[in-house]
């Protein structure tokens, strides 16, 4: 590979390689974003484009206020995020969600790197890591990493890389759901971005309905691990069969659960269960089964998906699949700038670093984009400070997690924006209250460490 004189160099076209380019190239710096695809394709990715959103097409909760994605979000689109301007530009309704077209957001990201004057797109592999000659080097290659590139960056870091799968849910073709059966609600008619209030199609299921679709997600056969893939998954993204493993409950008081739905065919009539479908392209003729990521082999995934009331017809698009993804062991190999520890000219962004979800790894990428964009001209540069979404994630992933336990260091594992994250914050019972409830004071103290973050980003960025 031939190295390009006077850039910074980006190797990964996903979430976090094309905001890192873009933040680059706004400070006034030359960036080089290299993608290996189409010459390589992953076994998860479905087209060679920029940023494929390779599982779910929502970015979670657009609530600023009260949900810690929906402020990563704000502060995001206040650091001038390509991928929030990408997302707000083709968004979809999706009840307090924001959700995107596909194909739009992706284009969108294409077309705006494409004619910046600060970017060149190069389409070749890398195989190993670029060496010290190459200056300021950015590797957000992603959960699926080639295996020779993981393999040099294995040799570096001398860790052994952690793994997990992550799994995909299905997809519908909206002429084949019965709309006889599902009504068009979003949960407690929460109105989001673009959203209405009725932005998801609910499939209702009663008790027996219920044990029946069970019964057959225990009884099917799944992908059979090799033994090196015997690795934990992330919770936050489980397979709804290991889900339903854990208990026959489970599902019900997670992705099925019936609550803040109301059926207007029968009012009276309490569903036991509930699949809910989302909206996954601008056209509606696309609708993904919310929280069914799953890797049951496609042979039997349409016959018990079929069990489910509505959907008894159901053609799909794309059935669940599973992919393999890898992070670093990023507290005891990246220095809190994101630097790889022992080779100081190579960043690390995105997903492999240990924060899981689209945005957390486009913020991860914005964060590196912007770290050595100042390094490159030469400009100071802090950190973005730990009350803010981006400082939570960037001292989780760097070592924040440790603090408690110095002498050893504990399982590090991916993670989504959360409020655990966050330094805490004192509140006050609002006058006259003589009984502050716990859920009230709990949503009290989420806004206000949602002010103090949006406070302290724009401190920052100024």
């Amino acid at each position: 590979m031939e190295k390009k004189s006077n850039s910074v160099h980006i190797i990964g076209g996903g979430l976090a390689g094309t905001e890192a380019a873009w933040q680059v190239a706004q400070a006034g710096a030359k960036a080089v974003l290299y993608e290996m695809r189409p010459k390589r394709m992953t076994p998860a990715h479905m087209t060679a484009n920029l940023a494929e959103l390779v599982c779910s097409n929502s970015l979670r909760s657009d609530d600023f206020e009260y949900n810690a994605v929906g402020l990563l979000h704000e502060e995001m689109r206040r650091a001038n995020s390509l991928v929030m301007k990408a997302a707000d530009h083709h968004s979809l309704p999706a009840g307090g969600a924001l959700a995107v077209d596909r194909e739009g957001f992706s284009t969108f990201i294409k077309d705006a790197l494409e004619t910046h004057e600060n970017v060149e797109i190069v389409y070749e592999e890398f195989t190993e890591l670029p060496g010290k000659e190459w200056g300021q080097v950015i590797i957000a290659t992603g959960p699926l990493t080639s295996e020779p590139l993981a393999k040099s960056i294995q040799s570096v870091t001398g860790e052994d890389a952690l793994a997990f799968f992550d799994a995909i849910a299905p997809i519908i073709h909206h002429e084949s759901i019965d709309k006889n059966i599902v009504w068009a609600q979003s949960r407690y008619d929460k109105v989001g971005p673009s959203g209405t209030g009725a932005d998801y199609l609910n499939c209702p299921m009663n008790e027996e309905e219920y044990s029946i679709f069970i019964d057959a997600l225990l009884a099917s056969e799944s992908h059979e691990f090799h033994e090196w893939e015997n690795v934990p998954y992330f919770d936050g993204c489980l397979p709804i069969e290991e889900m339903a493993a854990r208990g026959r409950e489970t599902l019900r008081f997670g992705p099925m659960k019936p609550v803040g739905l109301t059926n207007p065919k029968a009012p009276d009539n309490k569903p036991y269960a509930i699949v809910q479908l989302r909206q996954d392209n601008s056209l509606g003729t696309l609708w993904n089964m919310v929280g069914f990521q799953t890797k049951l082999k496609y042979r039997s995934q349409a016959d018990i998906f079929r069990l489910i009331p509505g959907l008894q017809n159901a053609e799909f698009a794309r059935l669940g699949g599973l992919h393999h993804n890898v992070f670093l062991n990023s507290p005891k190999v990246l220095h809190n700038d994101l630097r790889l520890k022992g080779a100081e000219h190579l960043r690390f962004a995105g997903q492999m670093t240990g924060v899981e979800g689209y945005v957390e790894s486009a913020a991860i990428g914005l964060m590196a984009g912007k770290m050595a964009a100042a390094d490159f001209i030469g400009a100071s540069f802090n950190a973005p400070p730990p009350t803010t979404a981006h400082g939570a994630l960037l001292k989780h992933i760097t070592g924040g997690h440790l603090e408690d336990s110095s002498a050893k260091l504990r399982s590090f594992q991916p993670m989504n924006i959360n409020f655990g994250l966050f330094p805490d914050i004192e509140v006050k019972k609002p006058e006259g209250v003589k009984r502050w409830r716990k859920a009230e004071r709990k949503k009290v103290k989420k806004k206000a460490v949602s002010t103090r973050a949006l406070n302290d980003i724009e401190a920052w960025l100024s």
